[in-house]
């Protein structure tokens, strides 16, 4: 019967089940301890008597073990366990909403980010995507006039616009900074009631000038507005940082 590349034949399931099986049993024996870094695992036809699977099953879990970082094999000498695997440092997850400089540094970024995010979603956005846009403003004002928090609500407005740029990476990139993206605490660990009212309301002016350019298509306009959004922030927060530093 010829190959077929499109349909290459499905690996037995028994086989498949109990390679997966000696893959748990080895992975728990060296997170468990029982294999310490330094030690060999005992050899292919040891495992085959202790687990009581065939030599092919015992090589495609020591593959596998491989492939995770657990487990070189060593030519003539046989399979030994590795140190664990230095974990993998994902973005964003140092930073310190309350330290000025850690805002500063998220802004910039964002700037580069949003500004053409804003005229991208000018050009492309569906009249689904700008209802939505329109909605969340409406959400963060009633939030505003109400006293409370709008961090959470501040963000979905962000990221409604990254998302009316159709392109999936704008969203990503906001999802990844999460509650991060909107850090409000070093400005308001330092105002006062009405003046941080002043502030919200002069941020939800800048949010309608972008949503206005957006809205009539104005790419242009709506990267200008968002650029002068962010710096504004930036403005902001830069000042905070030297009053800090100067500690008036």
């Amino acid at each position: 019967m010829a190959f077929d590349a499109k349909h290459p034949p499905a690996q037995p399931k028994g086989k498949a089940t109990l390679v997966t099986q000696l893959v748990e049993k080895l992975r728990e024996a060296i997170h468990s301890g029982q294999f310490r870094p330094g030690d060999r695992l005992p050899s292919e036809s040891r495992m085959t008597e202790e687990y009581a699977v065939s030599r092919t099953v015992v090589r495609e879990a020591i593959a596998a073990l491989k492939s995770d970082g657990l487990v070189e094999p060593r030519q003539g000498a046989g399979v030994f366990v590795l140190d664990a695997p230095a974990p993998i440092a994902l973005p964003f997850q140092n930073i310190d909403r309350a330290r000025v400089s850690s805002v500063i540094e998220l802004l910039e970024l964002r700037m580069a980010v949003e500004v053409e995010a804003a005229a991208l979603a000018a050009l492309r956005r569906s009249a689904q995507q700008e209802e939505v846009i329109w909605a969340r403003h409406r959400d963060l004002f009633m939030l505003i006039e109400a006293g409370k928090a709008t961090a959470e609500a501040d963000f979905a407005l962000h990221l409604a616009i990254a998302e009316a740029t159709n392109n999936p990476r704008f969203p990503e990139f906001l999802a990844m900074l999460g509650r991060s993206a909107i850090p409000r605490d070093a400005l308001q660990q330092e105002a006062d009631p009405q003046e941080q009212r002043r502030y919200m309301m002069q941020i939800h002016e800048e949010h309608a000038v972008i949503i206005e350019a957006i809205s009539n298509g104005d790419e242009t306009g709506a990267r200008a507005a968002m650029k002068l959004h962010l710096r504004g922030s930036l403005s902001r927060y830069r000042a905070a940082h030297k009053r800090s530093l100067l500690n008036i």
